[in-house]
């Protein structure tokens, strides 16, 4: 067993400012998230920028952990990582597609604040 890790952090207000860009926001956001995440952060009204930064960020943080084990790490998408919410509402963190292939566990932990969001996967092969 083989066991990879990844962190990524980001500050929120890149993401806001990406994400409101008249000319971009919309298509960037359609790019990078899928439609159950930015359903979730949608919901969440004044905090969406936190949800949608620490959700980039665990998209980051996988690549990061990942990029080795993936032969064509070019082949990646933004899409192929997907960051839901247990029935507990902890996030959980699924491969799309086929990434999947060598891992047999993965672990995801986000934490944002007014600032920063930060994310950590761990991933055992």
């Amino acid at each position: 067993m083989k066991v990879f890790c990844g962190t990524d952090i980001i500050e929120i207000c890149r993401i806001r400012k990406s994400l409101e860009d008249e000319k971009t926001g919309t298509s960037l956001k359609e790019r990078i998230f899928t439609p159950q995440e930015i359903a979730y952060c949608e919901s969440k009204k004044n905090q969406k920028y936190q949800h949608y930064a620490a959700r980039f960020a665990a998209k980051e943080a996988a690549f990061k952990a990942l990029s080795k084990q993936i032969e064509n790490k070019y082949s990646i998408l933004w899409k192929d990582f997907e960051v839901v919410n247990d029935e507990q509402g902890r996030p959980e963190l699924r491969v799309l597609n086929n990434l999947k292939t060598s891992i047999q566990n993965i672990d995801l932990s986000i934490s944002h604040c007014h600032e920063y969001a930060v994310a950590t996967v761990v991933v055992t092969t």
